[in-house]
């Protein structure tokens, strides 16, 4: 696939969106010039994201900022990082928890799912349906042990927590958790989610 040197005229789609027969691979991600920033592959399909709310970007920073001071030494907190689930599958969670022994240097753009203990999605207009159906359903065929879904209610971040059932490979809710969020899986973790969308937590 090579780029139009020019932007397109009204009307005409730049060659790198034009998927080749059979749709998009995952190795594509890392080849296409132009790529938008947080693009991610569905189904041999790219996804691109919406400009975000401000509901998205604080509760994300909450987390990133909360999980980060609470991971083991063996985990680390990854922020909009893809995860190649197959050759038609790569996603990009809003957040995940990595072992730390996967990340192999400061270039590396993807991760596989065993690399992975917890995926973290937070739900925009745009994606309702790829976080509620679509990608947990990937994030479970993959193995990946535990997935966090948070949503708005009315402006406050509520957390529909979920864990692999290994008889069955899918999801099983264990907790939907309004104001605080503690967890003795896959780390201790102890949230305030009253300060995930203050647009200055308070410290300490």
């Amino acid at each position: 696939m090579t780029a139009d040197p020019m932007p397109p005229s009204d009307g005409e789609v730049p060659d790198w969106l034009v998927p080749p027969p059979g749709g998009f691979q995952a190795d594509d991600l890392d080849r296409m010039p132009n790529l938008p920033r947080h693009t991610e592959l569905i189904d041999g399909s790219l996804v691109l994201v919406s400009p975000q709310a401000m509901f998205h970007m604080l509760v994300i920073r909450f987390l990133e900022q909360e999980l980060g001071g609470q991971v083991p030494e063996d985990l680390a907190v990854g922020r909009e990082m893809t995860v190649t689930l197959g050759r038609r599958q790569r996603p990009k969670p809003d957040l995940l928890i990595l072992r730390v022994d996967s990340i192999v240097d400061l270039a590396q753009t993807t991760f596989k799912p065993t690399d992975v203990v917890l995926v973290v999605e937070v739900v925009s207009p745009d994606s309702v349906e790829r976080d509620r159906i679509r990608k947990p359903q990937l994030y479970a065929e993959a193995g990946i042990p535990h997935l966090w879904r948070v949503e708005s209610a009315d402006g406050h971040a509520v957390v529909y927590v979920y864990e692999l059932d290994p008889a069955t490979g899918k999801y099983v809710l264990t907790g939907i958790h309004h104001d605080r969020l503690r967890l003795t899986v896959p780390f201790g973790i102890d949230l305030d989610l009253t300060q995930a969308t203050r647009l200055k937590p308070p410290r300490g």
